[in-house]
């Protein structure tokens, strides 16, 4: 049986075209994740701050190359998307940023990101975040961005706010880490919402 609503974002929109690489304000470049991150990313996932909020923990530098592959090829499959942040200069990582649980018809996708611990403090979080929001709103033509995060989690509640995510509720018992079952704070963005002030 025949849809009679289109896709808000038809298939191939992403995988027939190269994962881009997105300046940010402030000397960051939000860029496709390269096997040569993988020391970065094992060393962010040794931070007890991103531990206590990921379900998952990192053993070797391998086992993050290995995630990088993944990463790289969710692009091509249109169901995820994953960038580093880099600093423009140095290239060195930053920082992560990602669109999850793209569905392109929906027009939706769930943004996710963390800092590393050297870097805190600059404000990289939320120009990233913003950056990528205006990007996948414009030139992908997505509708709508959700982001999720644990109640207790006040720093990523600061930026949801500061980059225009409007708070919409609490997901009781959404998520299930090692301290159990935590509720979850929803954001979201809408394309109509416009650009955001904090860039």
């Amino acid at each position: 049986m025949p849809s009679k609503i289109p896709d808000v974002v038809p298939p191939g929109a992403l995988a027939r075209t190269q994962q881009p690489r997105i300046p940010a304000p402030g000397g960051l470049l939000i860029r496709p994740w390269q096997a040569a991150d993988a020391p970065a990313v094992y060393e962010a996932f040794q931070d007890p701050v991103i531990q206590r909020w990921h379900a998952r923990g990192a053993e070797s530098v391998d086992e993050t190359r290995d995630w990088i592959e993944g990463w790289r090829a969710a692009w091509a499959e249109e169901r995820d998307a994953h960038w580093a942040i880099a600093d423009a200069t140095t290239d060195a990582v930053v920082g992560r940023i990602s669109l999850r649980l793209i569905v392109l018809g929906d027009g939706q996708a769930e943004v996710a990101y963390w800092t590393m611990p050297s870097a805190r403090g600059r404000g990289i979080a939320p120009r990233a975040l913003t950056t990528l929001s205006d990007w996948a709103f414009a030139d992908v033509g997505l509708h709508r961005l959700e982001l999720t995060h644990a109640t207790a989690n006040e720093a990523s509640c600061r930026v949801a706010l500061k980059t225009g995510f409007a708070p919409e509720g609490t997901k009781r018992r959404a998520v299930l880490h090692e301290e159990g079952w935590l509720d979850m704070h929803l954001h979201a963005r809408v394309r109509e919402d416009g650009p955001t002030g904090s860039r």
